[in-house]
């Protein structure tokens, strides 16, 4: 048979397999979007038709993929959850470690404060609805990094219900080609988060660090309503941009602290949906859109070799860019619910329901939250473009990069020069250098008021873009020199030194 080759196609497009010759290959169809009311009750915005279908050809089947997400991020607390411990990335194993954490008889969880105001906040950015009453419950399974045998967390009644996540991607080959996307959000509930179990191959043991068990954990359902690996990836990067917005969680994936599980099956438009697999601990938004768009390639290519799809937890090998059977989940795992005996209900207030002298620090008001909420990502993107005037992926490029927009802002204080050409700058010179150098913003040896210096001795054309260009050529230089060189530069044009001899100071330093 000849091999399977599918053309990826995104933003709701049917994937389409056209038979030829006895072989088989796939091509992309018409541009559609996929609709939740087979099977599922509910319409979505994100899934409505965009482009009507053109006709199948003879021998053409068409297909289509639904993916729906639910992500794990670490909350920004200085305790856990439920106990007193500390939370601190990469601390030595077992070493922050409560008795409640450790489950040793007796001991009893102690709702954090902080967790629940981060959980409420997000909800709110997220367009939820906020459940005053809420429900904690114990899902019982067992794992050896999770010493209680039950995870604590809200299966019957979440925390906020309901919202919506608007997320932009590209459609076309330019850049500012962009659409403007819908996923809806199931859920947000708090829980715990497990340990971890380092696996130790060359002496075949597993050891357990309990560090991490505990910690406080936002779970994030969104609805099956994207349909492949361009629109996941792009949800979740503007996820992270909104909880590091809220500061409700750091969202590092590199981490651990978002961590994406996707559900990904596939079916012939108007037939009932196709099982589904998982794709578990996926650690970066690249990973996840590869990993959804091979699972969706390979479920087409096992159903057309008449085949059937199990219903199983799967792991992505970023290395292979495979996904790997990891479970079978067949027979459904019995969790046993029950409420959690150990913590009341817990309720929420808004300035209309609050008891009257009520103590604010034993209350949670979700009105007082809500006026404290930051700026959004959206909104700031919106404003860079009105008061800038840049272009919606440049926008897009100051807020994805940490820290960028922050050195941007303070480029533009302290310079003269037009905002287009800072704009120009910190995108294509600065950021470029950065990554020849494989640097994060907040290690760059160019310090903003540097930047801002240099573009004010070529906006008064002191020096030539050619020998502004210079200083930050990183293959002619060091790098921790820049900013003394950009003085030296200054000094010979403040004392009106002939263009040669500044040329000839560029040259030298930047060659020493």
């Amino acid at each position: 048979m000849a091999a399977l080759v599918v053309r990826l196609s995104c933003l709701g497009k049917r994937w389409v397999l056209a038979c030829i010759d006895g072989g088989s290959r796939h091509g992309r169809g018409a541009a559609i979007g996929l609709t939740s009311r087979r099977k599922r009750g509910q319409s979505s915005v994100a899934q409505q038709p965009l482009i009507a279908v053109q006709k199948s050809r003879k021998g053409e089947r068409e297909w289509a993929a639904v993916v729906g997400l639910e992500i794990h991020a670490q909350i920004s607390s200085n305790s856990k959850l439920f106990s007193g411990s500390q939370v601190h990335f990469a601390a030595p194993p077992n070493s922050l470690v409560s008795f409640f954490d450790a489950s040793l008889p007796g001991t009893l969880p102690v709702l954090n404060r902080r967790c629940v105001e981060a959980a409420v906040m997000t909800g709110l950015a997220l367009n939820c609805r906020i459940n005053k009453k809420s429900l904690f419950d114990r899902k019982h399974y067992f794992y050896a990094d999770l010493p209680a045998g039950y995870q604590i967390t809200q299966q019957r009644l979440p925390i906020a219900v309901n919202g919506c996540l608007a997320y932009s991607v590209s459609v076309g080959k330019k850049p500012s080609q962009v659409s403007t996307r819908t996923v809806r959000i199931k859920q947000i509930q708090l829980e715990q988060d497990s340990g971890k179990s380092l696996h130790d191959e060359p002496r075949s043991q597993t050891l357990i660090d309990l560090n991490r068990a505990g910690v406080g954990l936002l779970e994030v359902v969104l609805e099956p309503d994207m349909s492949c690996g361009e629109e996941a990836a792009s949800a979740v990067r503007e996820l992270q941009l909104i909880l590091q917005a809220l500061g409700t969680s750091q969202a590092n994936m590199a981490e651990g602290q978002l961590r994406v599980d996707a559900n990904i099956s596939v079916h012939h438009p108007g037939e009932p949906l196709g099982v589904r697999t998982e794709v578990k601990n996926l650690n970066s938004a690249r990973f996840l859109a590869k990993a959804i768009d091979f699972e969706i390639k390979r479920q087409i290519h096992e159903l057309e070799n008449g085949r059937k799809i199990l219903n199983e937890t799967r792991s992505f090998d970023d290395k292979l860019g495979c996904t790997m059977p990891m479970r079978d989940k067949e027979g459904k795992q019995d969790y046993r619910f029950m409420p959690e005996p150990n913590l009341p209900p817990l309720l929420l207030y808004d300035t209309a329901s609050l008891p009257p002298g009520a103590d604010p620090q034993q209350v949670i008001n979700i009105d007082w939250i809500r006026e404290r909420l930051p700026e959004l990502p959206g909104k700031t993107r919106e404003k860079l473009i009105q008061q800038y005037g840049m272009l919606p992926e440049h926008s897009f490029t100051l807020l994805n990069e940490v820290g960028l927009l922050e050195f941007f802002q303070n480029v533009i204080k302290e310079t003269r020069a037009e905002p287009k050409k800072v704009t120009s700058w910190v995108l294509n010179i600065f950021l470029g250098f950065l990554k020849q150098q494989n640097l994060a913003v907040n290690e760059s040896p160019v310090t903003p008021s540097a930047l801002a210096e240099l573009l004010n001795l070529l906006d008064r054309k002191a020096i030539s873009s050619s020998a502004a260009r210079q200083v930050m050529d990183m293959k002619r230089g060091n790098p921790r020199a820049i900013n003394k060189l950009i003085g030296l530069v200054r000094k010979a044009t403040l004392s009106r030194a002939d263009p040669t001899v500044i040329k000839e100071i560029l040259e030298r330093k930047l060659s020493s």
